[in-house]
């Protein structure tokens, strides 16, 4: 969806015959992206709320953190899908298909999208859709961050609509890395979201009891209705994804656009999209980025990966550790992977040094 409304933007695509192959229509608010960047957007229109002060808690360090320039943006899924379909159907060119999808591939120089219902063939496929799980070789990692989120509606009013929770850390840590997420959009109304990174998904009851626990022990809130529920699973790995094979360009999670040790993906799907529009109108193959400066944020995330999978460390003495000894606006730029080198080196030197320049060595010469 991004891709496409990147294209309906730009006059270069509109005499191509763009084809959008789904499984289903979107229709279900099936998701909610938050991410934070300081000028207004690709889908600045359908931000939902937004935050220039986050909460960061933890048993070690808590803050309130003031991040402007940057701003941190809600969109739910809903109103993404409704926002490009709106915009798709002006469009004469833009058609769509709904069927599930077999496979990609190439033949005789073309892309070709198999479906039970017979093939197709394009200049270009872009494809988002991560057909089987990867195989996770030696010095390779794959932690999953998995989530389950409430939007709760209270009757009397008990949040501060002006910041959001970006990372509680006080819950329990036996599972492993494990932290809420509290986004309020008005006095009464919250998105509440249990997250974890580890290697195995709990039990769907254990984050339905983990969130009522939270919700009472730490934010006296005992009576609530929901409103609406989602369940995500992100990997959190150092695999290398396929970024193009022939005509066929991966996107998205299956084109590796979930950072590796975050599992952010919305604004990396921004930037990536963003290069495909630009290497097309250029007449070049879109490939992936692997620059001296990708490949160091690679290894700064196969570093946290290690440190992680090893259990060197535990995630929230980490996080806690960053954010106690950095502005928020360094920590989100490396986050972004936009960080300078001086950037990167007062982040190393906030954490345990031992710890990291030993994971940092294995990873070099793995």
């Amino acid at each position: 969806m991004s891709l496409l409304m990147r294209m309906m933007q730009d006059s270069f695509f509109d005499d191509k015959q763009i084809l959008v192959v789904d499984k289903a229509p979107k229709q279900q608010n099936d998701r909610t992206w938050c991410f934070w960047e300081k000028e207004n957007g690709l889908f600045e229109s359908i931000v939902h709320h937004q935050w220039q002060q986050l909460d960061f808690f933890s048993n070690d360090y808590s803050a309130t953190l003031a991040i402007d320039p940057y701003r941190y943006k809600m969109i739910r899924g809903i109103d993404f899908y409704q926002y490009v379909l709106q915009k798709a159907a002006n469009k004469s060119n833009v058609h769509f298909h709904y069927e599930e999808v077999l496979g990609v591939g190439n033949e005789n120089n073309k892309a070709v999208l198999t479906l039970a219902s017979g093939k197709i063939t394009a200049d270009y496929i872009f494809n988002s859709i991560l057909f089987r799980e990867p195989k996770i070789t030696a010095g390779q990692y794959m932690l999953l961050q998995h989530f389950k989120g409430w939007v709760i509606e209270t009757s009397t009013p008990v949040f501060d609509s002006s910041k959001a929770t970006f990372m509680d850390f006080r819950v329990s840590q036996k599972e492993g890395t494990t932290f809420m997420y509290v986004m309020p959009v008005a006095t009464n109304k919250a998105l509440v979201e249990y997250t974890l990174f580890t290697e195995k998904l709990l039990p769907q009851e254990k984050y339905s009891e983990e969130l009522v626990q939270y919700l009472s022990e730490y934010l006296g809130i005992d009576t609530f209705t929901i409103e609406h529920e989602e369940f995500g699973i992100i990997p959190m790995t150092n695999h290398v994804f396929p970024s193009v094979e022939g005509k066929v360009i991966y996107i998205g999670i299956a084109g590796g656009q979930a950072k590796g040790s975050s599992g952010y993906a919305f604004q990396f799907i921004q930037k990536r999209t963003a290069s495909v529009v630009d290497a097309l109108k250029n007449n070049r193959v879109p490939k992936a980025d692997n620059s001296i400066t990708a490949k160091k944020f690679r290894l700064y995330d196969s570093v946290l990966l290690n440190v992680l999978h090893y259990k060197k460390l535990n995630g929230d003495q980490i996080f806690a550790a960053i954010f106690q000894k950095n502005p928020p606006q360094r920590v989100l730029r490396f986050l972004d992977n936009e960080t300078s080198v001086l950037d990167d080196l007062h982040i190393m030197n906030s954490v345990p040094t031992g710890i990291f320049l030993k994971a940092a060595f294995q990873e070099i010469f793995r």
